[in-house]
């Protein structure tokens, strides 16, 4: 079917091409590229008045970025344009990236789009772009992210969505018309994503199979005739035995919007009310249960004893350190917070990620009780090993509480009971440094980065880090440093998040030993080429051995190939036997290739960053070093970083 839809369409614009060439001297991509000029009726910010067809190429053109002349980005995001997207973007064949956000783009996304098959990121949102989407949309086999919301799109969620096996991040479809019923086939989403269907105007039940289970209730509300887990809006069969209500009365539902992440306003009710849905033992496993289902059935927990608060010791008539927090036990570590265990149970909250050590939730808290709101950050913390006890989790608490920097993110409150534990911290409204190279996340609009920001962002990493490894006495480790724990704020500030959590989401059930003198983590598994695998050193990836500083520093190496290549640590790896990045950059650096071949095609531009950049590869290679005694310390790392800004 695509073959016979594409012939003429490619047999069009091979004669179109034919007639310009004899008044131009452009190539291809910026013929194709003029197309899309001529499709714009109004052009406000006059970014398209440059461009031109006496010129050879467009690579220098306002929105345009190319590898070794062909054009591989197009963003003109927030441009104020209006028009439609014609059908010859589509033979940009080398195009890895189309951001045309939050402009005036109407009529359907045309299907020859979809031949632009090496595109890896595709964001349309927040124009009026109207239609169905085709099922063609499945032949972008390499797209990572995809953001359709805040058009008029309409007709069925396209199946073949669920082709797109390389997914991360955010599917947003949000705001929208589309129609009929979810299709049991997203189930087949990879569950590292998040699916984002509200407002649109869904029916039926939603199926419950698969990734599906593992969506909060905010990836479908608004849509008022969805019904069934994770929403609080029962079927007809209510009388399914795997679903049992509490209490027959429905939630009464908050409207509004909050902007980030792409998460939208969970269903909270003002009574004590809720339904929970139970699935099987095989999701359950999964730690699939929203902080929407936790909240009601601790609320009506939360009535029938007194919370242990912080400062006021263990519940009364519980002596035994191991006993004390068997009924819940609410600790705030920043009191300037004012902020009580009932704030959460009124909050409204955003599902914002998943990820081994659990569910994070992005909590407002305060509203309508007369407070002003505050934002959290509520990481819901996979059961792991069920015997944690609560000295134990108090332990880990008071260890990443003592740690305080700039650049670590700060532990606001946590709370344990037998069957949940939270970790409350500041919520970092910009997403990952993984959103932001590749995109699926709020920071994903700051893309493509330039090297000021990303040497900013190195350099604050890594001193958040090395605080970490001289704290105190005791040689502190992180853990699971990677791009996804490297949060960022509005002024592109770095976070290291997630410290302490590798230990609690394993469920350590044994105080450390102070002889030990050293926190360590013992990663177990097979040899694996995932992104989130390669960021492990060889020794613990591969060996199975503890986890030291040094294999910290190993991983804050990759995420500095990463960031200066824009590639996944695991890039490569299926041709150079699973050694991925580390092993593709060190490889073309003995081989004395071109810069242009191993940096992320959005610095080239920025010639005057070249020895800079080349100053950061070294120090990316002597911490990626396959022994661990090669490796410099965390302190020597940051200080070689901040180096480079005088050069």
């Amino acid at each position: 079917m695509p073959s016979s839809s594409s012939s003429p369409f490619s047999s069009f614009l091979t004669f179109f091409s034919f007639l310009i060439s004899f008044s131009s001297s452009l190539n291809s991509d910026g013929l194709s590229l003029l197309a899309l000029k001529a499709a714009i009726e109004t052009d406000p910010s006059h970014v398209l008045a440059s461009w031109s067809d006496s010129d050879s190429t467009p690579c220098h053109w306002p929105g345009i970025l190319c590898t070794r002349d062909r054009v591989t980005h197009l963003s003109l995001t927030n441009k104020g344009l209006t028009g439609y997207i014609p059908s010859e973007l589509g033979l940009l064949d080398s195009l890895q990236r189309l951001s045309l956000a939050f402009n005036n783009f109407s009529k359907p996304i045309p299907v020859h789009l979809y031949n632009a098959t090496n595109l890896v990121f595709l964001d349309l949102s927040h124009n009026s772009l109207s239609g169905p989407v085709s099922d063609q949309i499945g032949e972008l086999r390499n797209l990572r992210h995809l953001d359709l919301s805040s058009n008029s799109l309409n007709g069925s969620l396209p199946k073949r969505l669920t082709e797109l096996t390389e997914l991360v991040g955010t599917l947003n479809l949000s705001y929208n018309r589309f129609s009929g019923e979810v299709p049991p086939s997203f189930g087949n989403l990879p569950l590292i994503v998040n699916l984002d269907v509200r407002h649109n105007n869904l029916t039926g039940k939603i199926p419950q199979v698969g990734s599906l289970l593992n969506q909060g209730p905010t990836a479908f509300s608004g849509n008022p005739s969805l019904c069934g887990f994770p929403l609080q809006t029962l079927c007809p069969e209510a009388q399914n035995p795997n679903v049992i209500p509490e209490n027959p009365q429905n939630p009464k539902s908050l409207n509004g919007n909050f902007q980030g992440y792409g998460g939208g306003r969970a269903t909270r009710g003002s009574g004590a009310a809720a339904t929970v849905a139970v699935v099987s033992s095989i999701f359950a496993v999964m730690g699939v249960v929203s902080l929407t289902v936790w909240l009601f059935r601790r609320k009506a927990e939360v009535r029938k004893r007194d919370v242990g608060k912080s400062g006021k010791g263990s519940p009364e008539g519980n002596s035994e350190g191991d006993l004390e927090g068997q009924d819940g036990k609410f600790v705030v570590i920043d009191e300037g917070m004012n902020l009580e265990l009932e704030d959460l149970l009124r909050a409204s909250a955003y599902v914002v990620g998943k990820s081994r050590s659990g569910i994070v939730y992005k909590v407002v808290a305060g509203r309508g009780s007369g407070a002003a709101a505050s934002i959290v950050a509520v990481r819901r913390l996979n059961d792991g090993d069920a015997t944690l006890t609560f000295k134990d989790f108090e332990y880990e608490m008071e260890s990443i509480s003592r740690v305080h920097h700039p650049n670590i993110l700060r532990l606001i409150a946590h709370y344990y009971a037998i069957d949940e534990k939270l970790v409350v911290t500041d919520f970092i409204n910009n997403g990952s440094l993984h959103s932001a190279l590749h995109g699926g996340g709020p920071s994903s609009s700051l893309s493509p980065l330039p090297w000021s920001a990303r040497l900013k962002i190195a350099q604050g990493a890594a001193r958040g880090l090395a605080y970490i490894h001289e704290f105190g006495a005791r040689k502190y480790v992180h853990g699971n440093i990677k791009s996804t724990k490297i949060l960022l704020d509005d002024d592109l500030e770095p976070y290291v998040s997630g410290f302490g959590l590798t230990r609690l989401s394993q469920g350590a059930s044994k105080k450390l030993s102070s002889s030990q003198n050293m926190i360590t983590t013992s990663i177990m598994g097979p040899s694996m080429t995932t992104p989130s695998a390669m960021y492990l050193a060889p020794e613990v990836r591969e060996f199975g051995g503890k986890y030291t500083q040094k294999c910290d520093v190993y991983s804050f190496g990759i995420v500095l190939l990463e960031l200066l290549s824009g590639r996944l640590p695991n890039a490569g790896s299926e041709t150079d036997g699973g050694k991925g990045l580390e092993c593709f950059v060190r490889k073309a650096f003995q081989e004395e290739r071109p810069l242009t071949e191993i940096i992320d095609p959005a610095l080239v531009p920025e010639i005057y960053a070249k020895k800079q950049v080349v100053s950061t590869f070294h120090i990316a290679l002597n911490c990626t070093e396959l022994d661990p005694e090669l490796r410099p310390r965390m302190r020597l790392v940051s200080e070689s970083l901040d180096r480079i800004k005088s050069q």
